[in-house]
């Protein structure tokens, strides 16, 4: 299975657009960065932090010691339960504030809810259950299901601890054991502890002056409220906003999927736009039975491996593309026109030159796509994207551009204002004129750059004779392979820190947590009280990583603000960390010869 390049036009001025990306970036830019969105914490904090899916049920407090304690039960935290049993831990547990196992997918119900990577990748341990998705972006529905899936085959369900939230974390030098304090009024005594908390547990908030006089209803996407709008997470039929005039705030990736919904049944609809994103063709169809049979073991790696490749790496000379989509056309197209010239050997600045020409055509098949569906050539001009491919999030869709056309939906660019200027007790004031409106849904997105004390929100947090984390990293990352660091004896973490980002997340974490259950393992067998980073390896680590990594400033810098490059701010915090510059698979094959010497180089095990 393969695909041919994409048709891409060639009459580009390229010129013309860098200067037009210039443009649209300079004026979207705002100084108050970050600080522009306000934190679901104080008179914010009661709707984000209660759970609609499941009732919190009354429990006494819990007084225990405890092998390991994973904190946070998505993703991240799952496949850390997975791997600490396959390794032989069996006494632990995962602490979650949500209500189950599933971390976004748990808390994320909103309608038309899918993936957008390939689930035959972005689904962890399909060959280990014997599972293959029934379509190439799976629903939030199944992806759900298949987290339950993974919980009840290894029965990882057992000593979880819901709807608790984890206040504090210390290490007590006396009993050499970590304290973890809950909401709960729990006291647990943990050998280890592993932070899996993900990075994008936190919804926030754009801080809109008037925010809190507004008189209507408002809920966040990542806290859908059904019962406000009908239907449910199964059906997403919202009957009840046949009467109701409603605004979205955001066009990201949770937007684009939820506007066609809120278009078909919503009175009218106000979809409030910054920066448009890229929204390709979504070619999604049902799972190939006679493909999925003929599967061989191994298959679920080699299908990730060639999707990095192709999405971020680039293909090699003979290689095919095996996924097909908006992730790997960029690549696709490159390798194409390298084959057609014989693969030269290419300095860099002419590769990147070849890169950028390339770029450009993507991203103008898209802009031509958004003038081929929008009727209305004001608002088709509005929603088309003027920047580098991979400055936001690629995205795709087959109804989105469609609800532009209703009469009942309505685009507001505020762009120029640098978003909505106010909100009044009956709506929302954008470019000068106020829209009554019943209902705003923030698509705003999770704090993914803000301070880590913050995204964490656990104080204190603390390792030997009381050093903070947060003071610890305050001036960066300081791991050893981005798991571990030096003060914390029996702390890992799973997170973007210091090691290899692989173009499919779950297989980023699960690289983490393989790692860390083989420590956590190996030091129990020998009856270790504690493990630890030496400084010496934890230097050394960090001197490699930043010797080795790849610059990715100059490309931040022509990126219109986001998540991506912090808002815009001066101060470039990456929010995928500091990235392995040789990148995953060689850092997954360095890890892996570390374990398989056994010496365990760089730990301090007493």
């Amino acid at each position: 299975m393969g695909c041919e390049p994409t048709e891409t036009p060639e009459d580009v001025d390229i010129a013309a657009m860098r200067a037009k990306y210039a443009q649209e970036r300079e004026r979207r830019l705002r100084k108050d960065g970050q600080r522009q969105y306000i934190r679901t914490e104080g008179q914010h904090a009661e709707s984000y932090e209660h759970d609609p899916h499941n009732p919190v049920a009354d429990r006494v407090p819990i007084s225990e010691d405890l092998d390991v304690a994973i904190i946070g039960a998505g993703w991240s935290g799952l496949l850390a339960a997975y791997h600490l049993k396959k390794a032989g831990v069996s006494t632990f547990r995962n602490i979650d504030s949500a209500g189950d196992f599933g971390g976004v997918w748990y808390w994320n119900r909103y309608p038309g809810i899918q993936c957008d990577n390939d689930a035959y990748c972005y689904l962890p341990l399909l060959e280990e259950t014997g599972y293959v998705p029934s379509k190439k972006y799976a629903d939030g529905t199944e992806i759900h299901a298949h987290v339950k899936r993974i919980v009840d085959k290894y029965k990882l369900d057992k000593r979880a601890l819901f709807h608790t939230l984890v206040r504090g974390v210390r290490w007590d030098r006396s009993i050499k054991r970590y304290r973890i304090t809950t909401n709960r009024g729990d006291d647990i005594r943990a050998r280890f502890v592993i932070m899996a908390a993900g990075p994008l547990n936190r919804p926030k908030l754009p801080g809109i002056p008037g925010l809190d006089q507004f008189e209507g209803h408002t809920f966040h996407t990542a806290r859908w409220d059904y019962d406000y709008t009908g239907g449910s997470w199964e059906k997403p039929e919202l009957h009840k906003l046949a009467d109701k005039r409603v605004a979205i705030v955001g066009t990201g990736a949770s937007a684009i999927q939820i506007v066609p919904h809120l278009g078909r049944h919503a009175k009218h609809l106000y979809v409030v736009q910054r920066t448009p994103s890229t929204v390709d063709v979504r070619q999604n169809p049902p799972t190939d039975r006679r493909w999925a049979k003929s599967l061989k073991p191994g298959w679920q790696a080699k299908r990730q491996e060639n999707f990095h490749k192709a999405a971020m790496e680039g293909l090699l000379p003979g290689a095919t593309d095996q996924i097909c989509d908006f992730w790997t056309e960029l690549n696709r197209n490159i390798q194409a026109r390298m084959e057609a010239r014989g693969w030269p050997q290419l300095p860099m600045e002419e590769f990147m030159g070849l890169r950028e020409v390339e770029d450009h055509r993507v991203m103008e098949r898209l802009r031509r796509r958004v003038d081929s569906i929008v009727e209305d050539e004001a608002t088709a001009e509005a929603l088309k994207p003027y920047y580098n491919f991979l400055c936001k999030r690629p995205l795709s869709h087959n109804g989105y551009y469609d609800t532009f056309n209703r009469p009942n939906v309505e685009l507001l660019d505020v762009s120029d204002t640098l978003g909505l200027e106010a909100m009044t007790k009956r709506g929302i004031i954008a470019n000068g004129k106020e829209h009554e409106v019943d209902c705003v849904i923030f698509a705003s997105g999770f704090e993914v750059t803000s301070e880590l004390r913050h995204r964490w929100a656990i104080e204190p947090f603390e390792g030997r004779d009381g050093l903070s984390i947060y003071d610890h990293w305050e001036d960066g990352y300081q791991t050893f392979h981005g798991m571990m660091t030096h003060g914390f004896p029996n702390f890992f973490v799973i997170a973007f820190t210091q090691g290899g980002l692989n173009a499919n997340i779950t297989l980023t974490f699960q690289t983490q947590a393989e790692h860390i259950a083989h420590i956590i393992g190996a030091a129990m067998k020998r009856k270790a009280t504690t493990v630890e980073c030496s400084k010496k390896a934890q230097d050394a680590w960090v001197k490699h990583v930043r010797e080795t990594a790849i610059d990715m400033s100059q490309f931040a810098g022509i990126c219109p603000p986001s998540y991506l490059n912090n808002e815009g701010e001066d101060k470039l915090r990456w929010y995928l960390g500091e990235i392995y510059g040789p990148g995953f698979y060689a850092f997954a094959d360095l890890i892996r010869e570390w374990r398989d010497n056994g010496d365990m180089a760089g730990l301090v095990i007493r």
